[in-house]
């Protein structure tokens, strides 16, 4: 995929056609049972890059999908733009049969839908400013109102001072706000972020996911993450699809896979991001039997702002006994507070249960590692 095949998206002046006013939590991009098969060329077999793939993108929202490379995430984001048609099934944005369109239909919707590239695909022989200008050139506009706009977007992304900039003059954090800008230039409904930030320092990776923060919530733009960086969702989305193999393996809020992953690809992202929450001190010392005068060790995830609070004290009364804090790990994810409490009950086999029955019924989700002296 290159700049110049999704900027001649913009080509038409033409008006797009009016959408029907979105209703409340409607779905700005929608994949209804899509499959995509790219077919055997030359010495090469046919790949099922997608297969079966249902979920929504709600409006408004910021949703990360997540994979290895090859899993599929390249392919999703060509159906989004309509760089590529499915195999099967429908792929529906704002409204619109992305995989229905063709020719000035399929470029004027295409115009609405922004996208922020890896390696920036910025062109060294403009400005800045001119690069942010070129898709609103393609697309007709009078050179007051591109001049306008250019400013009011440099604006946005924090460096009107690089107006007259080239690319070599400018810190890969920069150029990627030029990427952003370009995106955003013809005021898309979408914006797509094909691993916009992997080729930077993740103190310039903050500030840019800031960014796409920002232009979220005083834009309203839907904005689709495709990442193989969990520590990326983590921070910026609120929904999270984790692909592999061409399918969807697990889907949901972030702060609820992040507390209790299902699939073994899931877990293996996570635990690059967050590794064990319980030290490697402790973790040499657990036994799987019960020792005289120790201390069963549980471990419980909190999710929630006060969830975690009182609940040490809690059970600690509903036991009659001390419980210690062994370790913790409290993070804020999608909006929410989420975490891990390692904690040492004394008694045996029997604290244990009744320990993991209490915080169980409790609403939490508790597990035995094992027993320390």
């Amino acid at each position: 995929m290159n700049v110049h095949q999704s900027l001649t998206a913009a080509r038409s002046v033409e008006s797009l056609p009016v959408a029907p006013a979105p209703v409340a939590n409607d779905a700005m991009v929608r994949f209804e049972a899509v499959s995509k098969v790219y077919p055997a060329y030359r010495d090469k077999p046919s790949v099922q890059a997608l297969q079966d793939i249902d979920f929504a993108i709600p409006r408004g929202s910021i949703t990360g999908v997540i994979g290895r490379s090859g899993a599929g995430k390249s392919s999703l984001v060509r159906l989004i733009n309509g760089l590529e048609k499915p195999s099967s099934g429908r792929v529906v944005v704002d409204g619109r049969d992305v995989s229905a369109l063709a020719g000035r239909e399929l470029r004027l919707a295409q115009r609405s839908i922004g996208m922020i590239f890896q390696h920036f695909n910025l062109l060294s022989s403009r400005t800045a400013a001119d690069n942010i200008a070129l898709p609103l050139e393609i697309a007709g506009w009078s050179k007051a109102d591109i001049a306008a706009r250019v400013a009011e977007l440099l604006e946005l992304v924090g460096i009107a001072d690089k107006y007259d900039r080239y690319p070599s003059e400018l810190s890969g954090g920069q150029k990627q706000r030029i990427g952003i800008a370009r995106a955003l230039a013809t005021r898309p409904n979408v914006l797509l972020s094909d691993e916009a930030t992997s080729a930077l320092d993740p103190q310039t990776t903050r500030s840019i996911l800031d960014l796409l923060a920002n232009i979220n919530r005083e834009l309203g733009v839907t904005i689709v993450l495709i990442t193989h960086e969990m520590s990326v969702v983590r921070q910026l989305a609120k929904e999270v699809v984790v692909i592999d193999s061409g399918h969807i393996v697990e889907r949901g809020h972030v702060a609820e896979i992040f507390t209790h992953p299902k699939h073994p690809v899931t877990q293996a992202f996570l635990s690059e991001v967050i590794g064990d929450s319980v030290p490697v001190s402790l973790a040499s010392r657990l036994v799987p039997q019960p020792i005289v005068g120790g201390k069963a060790v549980i471990r419980l995830q909190i999710l929630g702002t006060d969830a975690g609070d009182t609940i040490v004290a809690r059970l600690a009364r509903e036991l009659s006994s001390d419980v210690a804090v062994l370790s913790a790990r409290i993070d804020e994810i999608g909006g929410q507070h989420v975490g891990s409490l390692t904690l040492g009950v004394p008694g045996g086999e029997a604290a244990a249960i009744q320990a993991i029955s209490y915080l169980t019924r409790q609403k939490f989700s508790a597990e035995r590692l094992g027993y320390v002296a």
